[in-house]
């Protein structure tokens, strides 16, 4: 392959890679060349692989202590309580395995979901592919907000400029061209070439890909940083935290326990084996594996309802944001375009009269300008393109207009692309002799460059600008986009920058873009959940006050300083703290340029908020990547807003964004459920069996029988609990503090009270059948034994709120709950009916009677906890 190519000619690269730039690579060459380069991806860390995964469920402090139980077990020859060790240990790392193989497999699935997409040239067609398909020698064609899909060399440009700052550091646009460069040229200077994972911010382009996948200049970057370690997510930090403060208060525990009964006159080796029976038992080696089941079960409900998560961790972050930022059009508007309103010269009317001023020179130069300052598209008989441009071409079609000769007869020879910063767009076209420049964009953008008015009369000095502003304000007030023409005839063709200077302004248009029917519910719907929905336009502040009156976002009395225009931000960083307290309560940003929407993100954040971001342009991906929850359009979003989002919306629909939070606290709440649920019953466990070693009363549990209950009716109901629906008035609460403990000090509080609830249970018909009935230390012990499992089983129904139904709640109605209860009971009835498991566990057959002593006391654990909760010492 040839080396330099930024110096070559294009010509000879062509040559070289034997491609017809009009045409471009046929199937066949493809499918050789896909062979011979391979897919066009960067090096990535290798896919764990199964057996890795089994191994990695090893290396945990959980395990290690549950080793060290099996090590002793088997040192002092007790042979069944190692083997019952090992056997946890097994189903331990087995439900770890198969839930983080799920998880892994789940998230490739959905990432394959997003892959980038590249418009190619092949067997004389255009067409859409994804990027890891291209191999050199492919014509791609690019326009702005598309990511540069490979290493390419430029064909062809129409204005078009890149980000290159994943290379060079510099945010700056670079201009590209076509012609050869010196050989020593730096990375940073090369104009004529366009790197892998950069972005177009403006124009259109037609370039060859030179080199793919690794082969590329980040691809070699990429080489030096997959090895990388990767960083915990914040969920997995708490539940670490958690797991070793546990671990230490289990195993300080497990020794009081032991030396406690030794000193009663109990003997030692029972008291060492059920220390270790505890230890292992009060261990929550399951709080790994419910997040993993949680965030990827999260991830899969919202991609059934096209919301595509990215990254496991953001299922967390969503239900921790408060502030979300998002733009109006399309977003909290239907993105259906159409003209209301025109303003010509001295002429002010409805669209609906359009007609009637055929004949004004004004309106028909503006239809001219509509029609050929345009990149709307029709495709199988549907427009597609910018909303606003299909409204004009369409509006140009309902007057008379036959926009298609328009666009023949004057030929477009340049482009002067939209840009946010300078809010308009312009074209240069050629007809016979003459030059014709059409220019539109916002009002205040176009009046300083124009010198003239179009009117009745013709042309004159344009000397009534403030009045314009004036009316403009006033269709704004309306709830329309308001967009300006003008137009400049020329003998010679101009330079660039000479495009938008010396214009005759023609007039406005009035767009209205009116509000989703379902906004105004899901922001009522955040308003209660305590999440502030603030919107970030670029739109004419009264044009955005009213679309945020109608859906809600503001009140219709609501002060000015509620509507911040972007002019006042130019030095956000540097206002007083007043001033920055009005910003933090406004609910509308306009004419706000993409630069402004990273300094609002970065302000909020400095105040201490979690930012949620919606875009969709090229220019909203520096504020989508550094908001702590980036969203992107997954049908109008651009390839760049999709490639640094952490969630894609694939449906378009800012509703959806409701139910992505809905499901990260929900996630987190289940997992608090589980982390409470499971930690009640061991605490009960552990207390149980140290009040009977200190008060010399029959031991309630066997080491055995600890183990036993670790392994079936601790993990199955709390591994139901973490993948419930959640709470159906999640959405009323406000958002939790990202530094808030898994466990407050509330929710301590509960776990404590419910797992005392329990082992009063337990001591009570311990303490009962002792002394009342006068039975045996092993029916005593077996009695004890099945209370401690009923309880421990009716202990999921304590966990819903104090507020909340008894009767119909989370728990209630999760049928994962009601499917681990039952295989619990009946898992039990089958130990009981086994010999083998029943002598294993010290089981003896028990009657009636004591079967009724069971339900009762178990049922009181469940009375007492209630009784509890409503004297409002829990949750």
């Amino acid at each position: 392959m040839l080396k330099d190519l930024h110096a070559i000619p294009v010509k000879k690269i062509l040559t070289e890679l034997k491609v017809d730039p009009d045409n471009g690579l046929t199937a066949a060459e493809v499918a050789a060349r896909l062979k011979q380069h391979g897919a066009n991806r960067l090096k990535e860390s290798k896919s764990k692989n199964i057996g890795l995964i089994f191994l990695e469920q090893f290396l945990d402090p959980i395990i290690y202590i549950l080793a060290a139980a099996m090590a002793l077990a088997y040192f002092f020859g007790e042979w069944l309580e190692g083997t019952a060790v090992l056997i946890v240990i097994l189903i331990t790392a087995l439900i770890g395995f198969f839930m983080e193989w799920q998880a892994i497999r789940s998230v490739e699935a959905l990432q394959k979901m997003v892959e980038t997409l590249a418009n190619v040239l092949r067997d004389g067609k255009e067409e859409q592919i994804k990027a890891t398909g291209l191999v050199p020698g492919d014509i791609v064609i690019l326009e702005s907000g598309d990511v540069i899909p490979a290493d390419c060399r430029m064909l062809e440009t129409e204005s078009f400029a890149v980000k290159e700052a994943i290379l060079t550091g510099e945010s700056n646009q670079i201009e590209k061209n076509i012609e050869a460069l010196p050989d020593k040229v730096p990375l940073a200077s090369r104009k004529n070439m366009l790197y892998k994972g950069t972005i177009a911010v403006r124009g259109k382009a037609k370039a060859i890909v030179i080199a793919t996948g690794i082969k590329t200049e980040i691809g070699r970057i990429s080489e030096l940083t997959i090895s990388a370690k990767k960083e915990s997510t914040p969920l997995e930090k708490k539940l670490k935290r958690l797991s070793r403060w546990l671990i230490w208060l289990t195993l300080i525990l497990a020794i009081f326990i032991i030396v406690t009964g030794y000193f009663q006159g109990k003997d030692l080796m029972l008291m060492i084996k059920t220390g270790i029976a505890l230890a292992v038992a009060a261990i929550p080696e399951g709080l790994p594996i419910v997040a993993t089941i949680a965030l990827a079960r999260g991830m899969l409900r919202l991609s059934k309802k096209n919301v595509v998560i990215k990254k496991l961790e953001a299922v967390q972050t969503l239900g921790e944001t408060g502030i979300i930022c998002t733009d109006k059009t399309g977003t909290l508007t239907e993105n259906k375009m159409s003209v209301h309103h025109l303003m010509l010269g001295t002429l002010d009317f409805p669209a609906t009269e359009a007609a009637n001023f055929k004949t004004d020179p004004a309106f028909e130069k503006l239809i001219q300008i509509g029609s050929l300052c345009n990149n709307s598209k029709l495709k199988e008989g549907k427009f597609t393109g910018d909303a606003v441009e299909i409204a004009l071409v369409e509006f140009a079609a309902e007057m008379g207009f036959d926009y298609k000769e328009l666009q023949q007869k004057y030929s477009k020879i340049q482009e002067v692309p939209f840009d946010a910063e300078i809010k308009k767009m312009a074209t240069l076209h050629n007809f016979e002799s003459e030059y014709l420049i059409c220019v539109k964009g916002a009002l205040e953008a176009l009046l300083d460059s124009c010198d003239l008015v179009l009117t009745k009369d013709g042309p004159k000095e344009f000397q009534d600008k403030k009045e314009w502003q004036k009316q403009a304000k006033l269709i704004a007030a309306e709830g329309m986009r308001v967009l300006a023409f003008a137009f400049k005839q020329t003998n010679e063709k101009p330079a660039e920058e000479d495009l938008m200077e010396n214009l005759t302004f023609v007039g406005i248009l009035g767009f209205l873009d009116p509000p989703r029917k379902d906004i105004k519910q899901a922001i009522e719907t955040y308003k209660n959940a305590g999440i502030r929905v603030v919107m970030v336009t670029g739109d004419h502040p009264d044009t955005a006050r009213k679309i945020g009156e109608e859906i809600g976002l503001i009140a219709v009395d609501a002060p000015p300083e509620m509507v911040v225009h972007g002019a006042e931000l130019e030095e956000i960083g540097s206002l007083t703290e007043e001033r920055q307290k009005t910003l933090m309560q406004a609910g509308i940003f306009a004419r706000m340029v993409p630069g402004q929407k990273l300094d609002l993100v970065e302000f909020y954040q400095r105040n201490k908020a979690i930012v949620g971001m919606l875009g969709d342009g090229v220019n909203d991906a520096p504020a989508l990547k550094k908001a702590d929850i980036g969203i992107a359009m997954g049908i109008r979003g651009t390839e760049a807003a999709k490639e640094v989002a952490d969630v894609i919306l694939m449906d378009d629909k800012f509703t959806s964004t409701e139910l992505a939070i809905r499901q990260g606290r929900t996630i987190f709440e289940n997992i608090r459920q589980f982390v409470i649920f499971l930690l009640s019953c061991n605490l009960a466990e552990i207390i149980s069996v140290g009040l009977a070693s200190l008060s010399n009363l029959p031991m309630p549990l066997l080491p055995l029988q600890i183990l036993f209950l670790n392994l079936i009716t601790d993990v199955f109901p709390a591994l139901a609990l973490g993948v419930g629906k959640g709470d159906p008035n999640i959405m009323k609460d406000p958002p939790r503090d990202p530094q808030e403990p898994i466990l407050t000090k509330k929710l301590w509080t509960a776990t404590v009270l419910y797992g005392l609830s329990i082992t009063a249970a337990v001591i009570g018909v311990v303490a009962y059948t002792h002394f009342k009935m006068g039975l045996s230390a092993i029916m005593v012990n077996n009695i004890a034994f099945y209370t401690l499992i009923l309880a421990q089983l009716l202990n999921v129904f304590n966990l819903p709120g104090r507020k909340i139904s008894f009767l119909k709640n989370e728990v209630t109605t999760n049928p994962w709950v009601w499917g681990a209860l039952v295989f619990s009971i009946l898992t039990m009835v089958l130990v009981y009916h086994i010999p083998l498991m029943a002598e294993a566990l010290s089981l003896v057959p028990l009657s009636a009677i004591h079967f009724v002593v069971i339900i009762v006391f178990g049922f009181a654990s469940l009375l007492l906890s209630q009784i509890l909760k409503h004297l409002k010492f829990t949750n």
